[in-house]
């Protein structure tokens, strides 16, 4: 199993700070490392740490989101940045744009936007790393898909079937871009928390969009059940 994915927040309200830590916390593949709550401590926090992801507002007390963006790209350029802020002047937006945030999402966040975000976000992170691991050239094809920051499902996810809802789809999906080797579906809703008929629906739908391969096992009393594993773009 690859290392989760580290997370800090920096965010003045604590209160919503928290509700960010619960949110990250029901997605598979991430870990929440700190907390900050002002400049001092977010610059504290990011130097010492350094994790992979930031989630950072616009407006503090005592210094800008904005400009604190802007120190994080001088400083650790490797280091991606989703904002989530109440800031919707376009110009905020822009300047967001601009420092190469991955995404930016508005106060109040509703859990099936962010967890479509960090869904979206893991896999880019795998495919990255995966081909820095891997190759020191890269395809347009590859550059193509990494640049567009999404993944098979989004022409899909604007009429999903019926039956098929989008948070549980995101958490079977996560399940399944944790693991290298095939699953099943009584393992997989385990991990979730729904039945195993429900979940074979959902592993079902990805096979039938190509995101996922199926194979029957016959096991060790040569009882057939089927078998599941991510495809690897």
């Amino acid at each position: 199993m690859t290392k989760p994915i580290r997370v800090l927040i920096i965010e003045d309200d604590k209160r919503i700070a928290e509700i960010n830590r619960r949110f990250v916390d029901k997605v598979a593949g991430y870990e929440v490392v700190g907390i900050a709550t002002n400049e001092q401590e977010a610059k504290e926090f990011v130097t010492i740490l350094q994790p992979e992801l930031i989630l950072l507002d616009v407006y503090f007390p005592d210094m800008h989101g904005l400009n604190f963006l802007k120190w994080i790209r001088e400083s650790f350029s490797n280091i991606d940045i989703i904002m989530i802020t109440a800031a919707r002047e376009i110009d905020a937006l822009k300047q967001a744009m601009h420092g190469g945030v991955f995404d930016y999402i508005i106060k109040p966040i509703m859990l099936e936007r962010f967890t479509e975000t960090l869904v979206r976000y893991k896999e880019y992170y795998d495919k990255m790393h995966r081909m820095m691991n891997a190759k020191e050239m890269i395809t347009q094809e590859e550059i193509d898909e990494l640049i567009r920051r999404d993944y098979a499902l989004s022409d899909a996810d604007k009429e999903l079937p019926k039956g098929i809802h989008r948070l549980t789809l995101d958490k079977v999906l996560a399940v399944m871009k944790q693991y290298q080797e095939e699953v099943t579906a009584e393992e997989v809703s385990k991990l979730i928390g729904v039945s195993r008929t429900t979940t074979r629906r959902y592993l079902e739908y990805l096979v039938s969009i190509s995101l996922v391969t199926a194979d029957v096992s016959y096991g060790s009393v040569g009882r057939p059940e089927r078998i599941y594993r991510l495809k690897r773009f």
